[in-house]
């Protein structure tokens, strides 16, 4: 867990994401989930698989996610049984065996929070492919900890007789709501919270927040990403500063939130889901 944080590190915290950041890009999982929710649309509801590749596209562009525009439109899909479909069938032989992630995240001396769209189930595979313990983290946000409503028993009814309406709503990064559960769950503050992962988006919806940020995965940092780091593995060279600012060193991290776009409106306005099509 989180050992002493240098008194001298701008950090309080730092939120890792999992896919694509804890393991490289390129190992498939990404494409093969696609064509997992081509196959579960055209399971579940008998399209055509060119209509359930641009059905998917499509829920993906106007609500964020797949199981978001499902449920938004009315469709009886609980997560579980969406989640089952989708990573029951991955190809997690992909992920290979990090040896050395475990003793970096360990090394880590502020809180570590796992921040991850995925369900508990995909993360647990995957951690276990990479070698890492969740005990590594202080904390997990993953699907089920942003939305606790959806797993609210289907008929239940509000004191009017009405099913409440909230409940169709999909919470997942890069929405406000997601990044402000995962703030919640790491009891920090966000200027001192440094919030990594591989998504463009999802950095921006952090850096608009508040948080500093890297971009894993790339060696050019975006307009919003305070760092850049090719791998998750290169992250004391790229951040040194999670250890300690050295003596005599500057930190380069714009908090101005007013020029990002902070406020809900704005951010939900300019950002989109992430990359993964789920």
């Amino acid at each position: 867990m989180a050992l002493q944080c240098p008194a001298n590190s701008p950090f309080d915290c730092v939120l890792l994401d999992l896919d694509d950041t804890l393991y490289p890009g390129g190992t498939g999982i990404g494409p093969a989930l696609k064509r997992n929710i081509d196959e579960f649309l055209v399971a579940r509801f008998g399209l055509a698989a060119d209509r359930a590749a641009s059905l998917r596209v499509e829920l993906f562009r106007t609500h964020g996610s797949t199981l978001a525009g499902l449920i938004a439109l009315g469709h009886d899909v609980h997560p579980d049984e969406y989640h089952s479909y989708l990573h029951g069938r991955l190809p997690y032989d992909r992920i290979a065996a990090d040896p050395g992630l475990a003793p970096l995240l360990q090394s880590i001396p502020q809180r570590k929070i796992l921040f991850t769209n995925s369900d508990r189930a995909h993360m647990k595979k995957a951690l276990e492919r990479l070698g890492v313990e969740e005990g590594c983290f202080d904390g997990v946000v993953c699907f089920e900890t942003m939305n606790p409503h959806l797993f609210v028993q289907a008929n239940q009814e509000d004191n009017d007789g009405l099913v409440d309406a909230g409940r169709a709503v999909v919470v997942l990064k890069p929405s406000v709501d997601a990044i402000a559960v995962a703030l919640r769950v790491a009891g920090t503050n966000p200027h001192r919270t440094l919030f990594l992962d591989d998504n463009e988006r999802n950095i921006a919806a952090g850096k608009a927040l508040g948080l500093g940020t890297g971009l894993v995965g790339k060696r050019v940092r975006s307009k919003e990403a305070d760092y850049a780091l090719e791998s998750i593995g290169n992250l004391r060279q790229a951040i040194p500063e999670i250890w300690g600012v050295p003596v005599g060193g500057e930190l380069q991290i714009d908090h101005n939130v007013e020029k990002n776009n902070s406020t809900r409106a704005d951010l939900d306005f300019i950002i989109q889901p992430t990359s993964v099509q789920a």
